[in-house]
């Protein structure tokens, strides 16, 4: 698991949702440096008028790079147009020349510094995004619960919980820094992985409400990923009692959080008894935790019975199509993931049902079946390139998944994702020289970015290179993100590599308790196993097949290491 996948591409909120927030004004901020000499009016028009046409034209990346040039010493309106349109165009180095020149042009506008900081970190510009976040801070006393959650959200979206946190990590120590704010930095943190933080900011939560039921959720969180087992217990009737309503299924979930299924179960039914849920509500939260000890039969069995009742919703529906089609009903599977082409979840069951369609050797059905989901739009033209892209590699066609990447990247040309993509992708291709290439190049661009520094050193350790500077990369992302299972997992698996199985098995047992990933479960089998506690890798091997029994990591290590026993006896 040492690759993150934070910077997989997400289907994106419109950063520009946020211009409906109220426009307060603020201080102006350190003018932006200019990335280009401002045009003559004549030039900037000509610039304009061309870039529109493009648009028409459908030449987004033309359109974009062309209203970016022209931003350059233009009124505020013209540079937020061209801000738009980049973002639009999903051409991020377009929009940031664009917010940069937005935010020279009006320093005060509280839209252009939010827009400039998304801006700044969809390229993993921490610092910069940070700035003028603070600034809007300082300037908005009375910005409202809810603008800052939506504000958060936008901040994911253009990156990931990591970056949003660092650039938001002023908010705290301001006047809007409410119980519900400290709460949702406490989220965030928890979402980053830096669990101290968490804490910190639970703990100021609650000193201002020692009552408040999601602070008090996320503490008893905190307490499962810890492994204090009793704290978390204990919270979780806390949460009950602070709640009644809401908290009623608090201590259900923290047992299948604690890997306690069978005392889930037992409070599922001790609610049932009280005869205040209805009997549906259990049953459907009894099928999530079949699910989650990979009892799929009896899963299948209870989804299959609420939608007979008539309780089925689009989620449901599709959890029964997932199971179904994990049990090796296709045909069924197939059947149920188009049922919900018209809904909610449209894009993901297209997605789950073109993988079936792959399975099944109809690549072309499977590529038509994407292509009619997707609008007429660059968002939805720039997902569809990933969606396949992605499909094509895991389905068996790496080659054509690495030539659609390729081909993409002159359309939006250093988009993080796409290079990332390709990166990892290169790897599992077996090209490793070109693959370390793709992420060197991405580090020069984004040198702090702890996923681009995990992802590089894993696959250094993974291929027995340079451990030492391996080592050093992953050590560097743990200081941002500390408590990270893919950079815990890569900094175990490494220690393997460098002959410390003991130490990575310490390592690995904490990436595998905070998440309990399958390629997390083959490193820490095979740290166990190496380290002469076989009977342990064997118990965390068997857990895991339970829960991912497809897991090609899990079957190889199993497979390599039993065959180099039975060498060893012979």
């Amino acid at each position: 698991m040492g690759y993150s996948a934070s910077m997989d591409a997400k289907r994106l909120i419109p950063v520009f949702a946020l211009l409906s927030l109220t426009v307060v004004c603020c201080p102006a901020l350190a003018a932006p440096t200019d990335p280009a000499p401002a045009m003559s009016a004549q030039v900037q028009s000509q610039e304009n008028v061309a870039a529109e046409l493009a648009l028409q034209h459908g030449d987004c990346r033309t359109a974009a790079e062309d209203l970016a040039a022209a931003s350059v010493g233009a009124s505020a309106t013209q540079a937020q147009h061209a801000t738009e349109v980049a973002f639009d165009c999903q051409q991020p180095w377009a929009a940031w020349t664009a917010a940069q020149n937005w935010l020279k042009a009006a320093p005060h506008d509280r839209e252009a510094a939010i827009v400039y900081a998304a801006a700044a970190l969809k390229l993993y510009r921490v610092p910069e995004a940070r700035t003028a976040l603070v600034s809007v801070f300082k300037a908005t006393p009375r910005m409202s619960d809810a603008d800052v959650a939506s504000l958060a959200q936008v901040l994911v979206e253009q990156s990931d919980a990591n970056a949003a946190f660092a650039a938001l990590s002023g908010l705290a120590d301001t006047p809007q820094a409410s119980v519900a704010v400290l709460d949702l930095m406490g989220q965030l943190a928890l979402q980053a992985y830096d669990f101290n933080r968490a804490e910190a900011l639970v703990h100021q939560a609650l000193q201002k409400d020692p009552k408040q039921p999601d602070a008090l959720r996320l503490q008893a969180r905190l307490a499962v990923l810890r492994g204090d087992t009793a704290a978390a217990i204990a919270g979780a009737r806390e949460v009950m009692k602070a709640d009644p309503v809401d908290g009623t299924f608090e201590l259900a979930e923290i047992y299948g959080d604690l890997n306690r299924p069978q005392d889930a179960r037992k409070e599922l039914e001790r609610i049932r008894a009280t005869g205040d849920v209805s009997s549906d509500e259990i049953d459907r939260r009894l099928a999530l935790v079949d699910l989650d000890t990979g009892a799929l039969p009896a899963a299948q069995k209870r989804l299959a019975g609420l939608l007979d009742h008539g309780v089925g919703n689009d989620g449901l529906v599709f959890l029964l199509a997932q199971v179904t089609a994990d049990l090796g009903d296709k045909k069924t599977a197939l059947e149920l993931y188009r049922k919900l082409l018209d809904s909610s979840l449209a894009a993901d069951s297209r997605l789950e049902a073109a993988g079936i369609l792959m399975d099944q050797g109809k690549r072309g059905d499977a590529m038509s079946l994407l292509d009619d989901g997707a609008d007429q739009g660059a968002k939805n033209t720039f997902q569809l390139l990933v969606d396949k892209s992605n499909l094509l590699a895991d389905h068996g066609d790496i080659d054509s998944g690495l030539a659609l990447l390729s081909a993409g990247l002159q359309s939006y040309p250093q988009h993080p994702t796409l290079e990332y993509d390709l990166a990892t992708m290169l790897e599992r291709a077996g090209h490793t020289r070109q693959s370390l290439q793709a992420f060197e190049q991405l580090l020069v661009q984004r040198p702090a970015d702890p996923t681009v520094q995990n992802a590089l050193g894993y696959t250094l350790a993974d291929h027995n290179q340079q451990l030492a500077r391996a080592e050093e990369l992953i050590r560097k992302a743990l200081v941002v993100m500390p408590d990270s299972p893919a950079a815990l997992d890569s900094l175990g698996w490494v220690r393997l590599r460098r002959g410390e199985p003991r130490e990575a098995a310490g390592i690995l047992q904490k990436a595998y308790a905070v998440g309990q990933d399958a390629d997390i479960a083959a490193h820490l089998g095979e740290a166990l196993w190496l380290s002469g506690s076989r009977p342990e890798a064997l118990k965390v091997w068997n857990e895991a097949k339970a829960r991912h029994p497809d897991s090609p990591l899990l079957d190889s290590t199993i497979k390599r290491l039993s065959q180099d026993k039975k060498a060893q006896a012979q």
